[in-house]
């Protein structure tokens, strides 16, 4: 896909978008409803205050101004869990076109700097296109 930008820039809405995006995909394709976008949130909200941490990153990828995906890595517990990789997510028009790999490799060259042992992602049974990445 042309014209993605992935950097880790966390403009005025970013966040409103990353909640936005997995409050309606998992509305539309699962039936999950307010309770869990209160939840991304407010788990999202609370990591983004605590930013920046030297253990932890959230990255945006963006077509012009419109946020179009994104992805962070929680290293707050990294020595006991491993890292944790969460809010991977990409609106239907940014699918298929390699964002997603561009996202996890920003991702993943971060943990493999900060010497992570391992990541983790927690999904759920039906989620195949996350728990192929």
């Amino acid at each position: 896909m042309k014209d993605i930008e992935i950097s880790e820039r966390a403009t005025p809405g970013a966040l409103a978008r990353l909640i936005e995006m997995h409050a309606l995909h998992y509305a539309c394709d699962w039936g999950f409803g307010a309770f869990f976008e209160a939840r991304v949130a407010r788990e999202a909200g609370e990591f983004v205050a605590a930013l920046p941490r030297a253990d932890s990153r959230l990255w945006f990828a963006r077509t012009g101004d419109r946020v179009v995906g994104s992805i962070a890595i929680d290293g707050r517990n990294a020595t006991a869990e491993g890292a944790h990789l969460r809010w991977f997510i990409l609106d239907d028009t940014s699918r298929g076109g390699g964002v997603g790999a561009r996202l996890l490799d920003a991702a993943l060259v971060f943990c493999r700097a900060q010497g992570f042992s391992s990541v983790h992602l927690s999904t759920f049974a039906g989620l195949d296109a996350a728990r192929r990445l």
